[in-house]
């Protein structure tokens, strides 16, 4: 539950619906699905052995197993480059959760109440424009993430995992008995699931590899982090392909819901990204009978992914601290937080004051969302790959990996060394391309 917590996120709601239905619906899902199994879960199969190896924070366990495995002593960087990404992106994805808890109250509150395509727009620009609002959600969101974490394993992140993630299944079932109800359960299903093959082009597939990727938290030290605690009799390769089900199955339901209120709704356009979530949907659950309440229902279930995600980022560096400074788990929780909310600051102002100020042609906000998502995640993934698949010693390998079948083993090991590092080194390229040069 703590892992499925950790993949399911911002991302799933509303990214990879949309990017389904724009590149042939189910011929997408399709790839998608084999992207997950070829290239997702080999790698965060990696990282848990790691994980449940070391039995450390990332950083020391990449760097016990590079140590008893007698690799090259450049390999402990592995470890370092996967919680810097999760930290950098704890600090802006604090901001946009904070989006998220601030909609559950003007929802309640009935400031959404009769919206149009303007108004909402007006709302949402406003939100955006106040770093005072801005600050107080970031900051409510990152002392939800505290609160959980400073509790440590089994009181903390046990009990919110247990909490958190029933009531997460149990708000989407809700949302989709409404939007059938509601919406346009029709046009949602042929939106994400006509088979359009001539609409799936080679970038689309490259899309398709990058969502299987980044959907699963690879690279951020958070599984790592969790393999830490898996008990050793758990049989990794079955762990991690029930959370990959779930992780899809998010995303799939999510669509659904999404666009059947879009589709339900007279003259709202299927959009990606903040325009789909608080704009366009906003109209739409004002449109709807309930619709402030199925709204509010729809933005705690936001919050809750986001909230389940959080917590894993903040919790391999929070573990390395107490590890290596002997601090307390309170004081390692506050200093860690306190770091991501004071670089948050940056992601908020690039929306209002700063949003003027360019660095390297992005704002502050855009500049640690690129760096993260299409430098820091890809290089993480594709280290964590090259270093189980080649330089962690076969017998530790065997010893994580005894209760799966040699054929699985085998065709796991072949991923990880060819398909994976292949499919994660085109993304990566794809992603600087888009910036640069398309």
């Amino acid at each position: 539950m703590a892992a499925t917590g950790s993949a399911v996120g911002l991302g799933n709601i509303w990214k990879f619906p949309y990017v389904a239905g724009s590149n042939g619906g189910g011929a997408f899902v399709l790839v998608y699905l084999v992207c997950i199994l070829l290239i997702g879960v080999p790698v965060m199969m990696a990282e848990v052995l790691i994980g449940r190896r070391g039995r450390q924070s990332p950083i020391n366990s990449v760097r016990d197993v590079v140590l008893e495995s007698g690799a090259d002593s450049r390999w402990r960087h592995v470890g370092w480059v996967g919680v810097s990404a999760g930290m950098l992106i704890l600090s802006f994805y604090a901001v946009i959760a904070g989006w998220a808890l601030s909609y559950i109250f003007a929802m309640a509150s009935g400031e959404l109440a009769g919206v149009n395509g303007d108004s909402a727009a007006a709302v949402f620009a406003g939100l955006l424009a106040d770093p005072v609002r801005l600050i107080f959600w970031q900051s409510l969101f990152m002392l939800l993430c505290v609160l959980v974490v400073v509790g440590g394993v089994k009181k903390g992140l046990g009990v919110a995992v247990e909490i958190l993630m029933p009531l997460l299944f149990f708000m989407l079932l809700l949302l989709l008995g409404l939007s059938y109800f509601q919406g346009n359960f029709a046009a949602a299903w042929h939106f994400l699931f006509s088979f359009n093959i001539e609409l799936l082009t080679w970038r689309g597939v490259l899309e398709a590899m990058g969502q299987a990727f980044f959907t699963l938290s690879i690279g951020m030290g958070a599984i790592m982090a969790y393999g830490a605690y898996m008990p050793q009799k758990v049989n990794i390769g079955k762990t991690i392909l029930i959370v990959a089900f779930f992780d899809s199955l998010v995303a799939i339901v999510s669509g659904l819901i999404i666009f059947s209120i879009v589709f339900g709704t007279q003259g709202i356009e299927p959009s990606a990204g903040p325009g789909l979530m608080f704009i366009s949907l906003p109209v739409a659950f004002a449109n709807m009978s309930g619709g402030l309440l199925i709204g509010c229902a729809f933005f705690v279930l936001v919050s809750i992914a986001a909230w389940s995600s959080a917590i894993s980022l903040l919790e391999p560096c929070v573990a390395w601290l107490i590890e290596a400074k002997d601090v307390g788990r309170t004081n390692a929780n506050l200093l860690l937080a306190g770091f991501a909310w004071l670089l948050g600051i940056g992601s908020v102002l690039s929306f209002n004051v700063w949003s003027d100020i360019q660095l390297a042609g992005f704002t502050f906000f855009d500049f640690l969302d690129f760096l993260t998502t299409n430098i820091m995640l890809p290089l993480s993934g594709l280290l964590i790959a090259l270093f189980v698949g080649y330089a962690v010693k076969p017998e530790f390998i065997n010893l994580e990996m005894d209760d799966i079948s040699p054929i699985m083993l085998k065709v796991w090991r072949v991923s990880l060394r060819y398909i994976a590092p292949v499919a994660i080194s085109a993304v990566f390229v794809m992603g600087i391309y888009d910036k640069f040069f398309s």
